[in-house]
């Protein structure tokens, strides 16, 4: 690598010396890097699962990639898919034995600005207001460059997943938060009827993959550039010091896809205290944060790490993401009202943006702190497109009544004050507002005749929105020189910044595809 190098963010053909300012940093990464690969054969084995010391010397390869994609969910797919179009020989890692990470089990939301099933239906949508919408949600934090370029990328991304074999349902969903009906759901309810696809496309591609194969760490040259990985390779999750190390290098960058750490509870404590262990998320077990603690570890600027968002749909009679939140997602909240027991009337627009509701929700407790579980229910009619909701009921988390009476009976909440709610709501369907909380009601379906499904609800951590900094480009900005970190870039859950201090639904498949494909293919541009 040469001395200097172009600053791609501050303006082509600038020329600026980083040895300087990097040489520091990049002796330090490379000195740990080489005390880690020495460290396997000094006491720091698990005895459990004794890790075998890396044949390679210092300065060999193990193995060499034109790009490494360090994660396998939307992002990392397609960084890959795109690296691999750019001519690139590439290479995903996955620390997990199952691919696909956190965006193997999310509800396969799909927010498009512009598709053609709005046209169909007749929703006027742009990207401007899918733009305004994300920045509503957002408090006003999301930094504007790369939130522009999500909105805008939302079409040529469902073109693109659809190239790959992605199928989705034939009817738009209007999610919390959007203006308008926007968002597609994948056949299956689930991010893996958009992940496999995609991964089964760039197989057929020659894109190669490694699970079980945990980072640990950058090599850095001279200049502090990225040049390769060290991994731990036939790692067993959640076994630390299991596995082999081998040092991969990648000849043009690695795509850090890595996630968010909303199941990193030490980590995520040290940003909000109160997320402790009596918390529950969403997320995968392997949603952890050492993939951005390398980064910061060579570094790259953090943004925004604090801002950690519940999701306002999970209920607290299953673990992780479940099986209510599609439901509610789908029929409880637009198609029904959410009560408190104590009253039997609503208190928040259904359809508001995530932080919105959590924060509504959470404050249904009683005079000792404890939680008072609203609950959700909708008609017969309201819950026809619930795929989830068999499943519901067979493990007793919905519950079907024949009558209002008997659902305010069973959660034990005032029959006369649900009864007069109900009839305020109703009003607001036939003249088409809701006057208290001002939900859309443009698709909304009266309450009075059941049968009724319900379901109790609390929030649960489900994404972060910061990460590391990146430029539109998708590269990983250092903290001190406000420069690229040449040969790195990321993409996804990892990065902070397009959602500000919350995210709308069905927007993070949205960011990921679409800087995700920015990724993949600078990577493979660039030149080592």
């Amino acid at each position: 690598m040469k001395e200097t190098e172009t600053n791609r963010t501050a303006g082509r053909g600038e020329k600026r010396s980083r040895r300087d300012v990097l040489r520091a940093g990049a002796i330090l990464a490379g000195g740990l890097a080489a005390g880690m690969l020495q460290g396997c054969a000094t006491g720091n084995e698990d005895k459990d699962q004794p890790v075998e010391k890396s044949r390679t010397p210092l300065g060999a390869w193990d193995k060499e990639y034109d790009v490494i994609v360090v994660g396998s969910g939307f992002a990392g797919m397609a960084a890959a898919i795109e690296a691999r179009k750019a001519g690139a020989e590439v290479l995903v890692v996955e620390k997990m034995p199952v691919y696909g990470g956190n965006s193997a089990i999310n509800g396969g939301a799909f927010a498009v600005a512009g598709s053609p099933l709005q046209e169909k239906e007749g929703v006027k949508d742009s990207v401007e207001l899918m733009v305004q919408d994300m920045l509503k949600a957002g408090r006003g934090l999301n930094h504007m460059g790369l939130l522009k370029i999500v909105a805008a990328g939302t079409r040529p991304a469902y073109e693109f997943t659809l190239e790959h074999g992605v199928e989705y349902k034939p009817f738009l969903q209007h999610f919390g938060g959007h203006s308008v009906p926007r968002t597609l759901q994948a056949t299956i309810s689930s991010g893996a009827g958009i992940v496999r696809p995609l991964r089964a496309s760039a197989a057929r591609m020659g894109v190669a993959f490694r699970n079980r194969c945990k980072l640990e760490d950058f090599v850095l040259d001279e200049d502090g550039g990225v040049m390769g990985i060290v991994v731990r390779d036939r790692y067993d999750f959640p076994k630390e010091n299991s596995g082999e190390l081998r040092r991969f290098r990648a000849r043009r960058g690695v795509v850090m896809c890595s996630g968010g750490f909303s199941q990193d509870r030490r980590f995520r404590m040290m940003q909000d205290p109160k997320l402790d262990e009596k918390v529950d998320s969403t997320n995968q077990p392997g949603a952890t944060a050492e993939g951005l603690q390398a980064m910061f570890a060579v570094g790259a600027a953090p943004v925004q790490i604090n801002l950690i968002q519940l999701g306002p749909w999970s209920s607290p009679d299953e673990a992780g993401f479940g099986m209510v939140s599609q439901f509610n997602t789908i029929a409880g909240f637009p198609n029904g009202i959410m009560v408190d027991v104590r009253t039997g009337k609503r208190f928040v627009n259904e359809l508001g943006d995530r932080k919105e509701r959590a924060e509504a929700i959470l404050a249904r407790k009683d005079e000792q702190g404890n939680p008072v579980y609203p609950v959700v229910f909708c008609t017969a009619e309201g819950a026809s497109r619930a795929q989830t909701l068999e499943k519901c009921l067979e493990f007793g988390v919905a519950w079907q009544f024949d009558t209002l009476e008997a659902l305010a009976a069973h959660f034990g909440m005032p029959a006369a004050g649900l009864a007069e709610e109900v009839a305020l709501y109703d009003e607001g369907v036939r003249t088409g507002t809701d006057t208290r909380f001002g939900k859309p009601m443009g698709r909304a379906i009266p309450l009075g005749k059941g049968p009724y499904y319900a379901v109790r609800c609390w929030p649960k951590v489900h994404y972060t929105m910061g990460g590391v900094e990146i430029s539109t480009e998708a590269e990983v900005m250092h903290m001190r020189t406000g420069l690229p970190i040449a040969g790195l870039y990321a993409a996804g859950e990892v990065t902070g910044g397009p959602h500000g201090a919350s995210r709308l639904g069905s927007c993070a498949v949205a960011e990921t595809l679409v800087i995700g494909r920015i990724a993949g293919r600078n990577a493979a541009l660039h030149k080592a």
